[in-house]
């Protein structure tokens, strides 16, 4: 009798986000960050966490600066690229990143910055995508978050979807 193969798991579903929705969750994590905590310095992963980043830094009308995680490759764990400022030295930093998942980002981005010593620091994220805990979110979904600035890009001089979207959005039948 053959071995039954494990089930293949359910699709998730896509959650396409436009700008203005976009705006309204860095409304509502701003506010969230405001009730619990007074961050004196906002800190973005760069490239996607920066712009949720700088939103919620303006919000809170607090100092912004950056940091750079990349992955080489889809399944690669996160690597630092740039190091967060030495300026998160003795204060309150709330790190931004726009969707958590495993939290490998974020734990890289946390130690980088405990590094520095900081007064308190607190992680944020505009969706919370799976089992890991930041401090605050915008919302907890389990859908396959596709981003308004991170949607499109330029092709032989046209925009055109990503093709992983493209191909995303096909295997849902939209």
């Amino acid at each position: 009798m053959p071995a039954k193969l494990p089930p293949k798991p359910a699709a998730r579903d896509v959650l396409q986000v436009d700008w203005s929705f976009f705006g309204e969750m860095c409304r509502a994590l701003a506010l969230r960050v405001w009730r619990a905590y007074d961050p004196q310095i906002v800190v973005g992963i760069a490239k996607a966490g920066v712009i949720p980043g700088v939103v919620v830094a303006s919000i809170l009308q607090r100092d912004f600066a950056s940091m750079a995680v990349t992955r080489y490759g889809e399944s690669a764990r996160p690597t630092l690229v740039t190091a967060p400022p030495p300026s998160v030295t003795g204060r309150r930093v709330l790190i931004v990143d726009e969707t958590c998942n495993s939290g490998e980002t974020l734990k890289l981005a946390l130690g980088a910055v405990r590094k520095l010593a900081p007064a308190d620091v607190r992680t944020a994220v505009s969706f919370k995508t799976g089992s890991y805990e930041p401090h605050f979110y915008g919302m907890a979904t389990e859908s396959f978050i596709i981003l308004p600035w991170d949607r499109e890009m330029i092709v032989e001089g046209e925009f055109v979807m990503r093709p992983e979207y493209a191909a995303k959005l096909d295997e849902l039948g939209r």
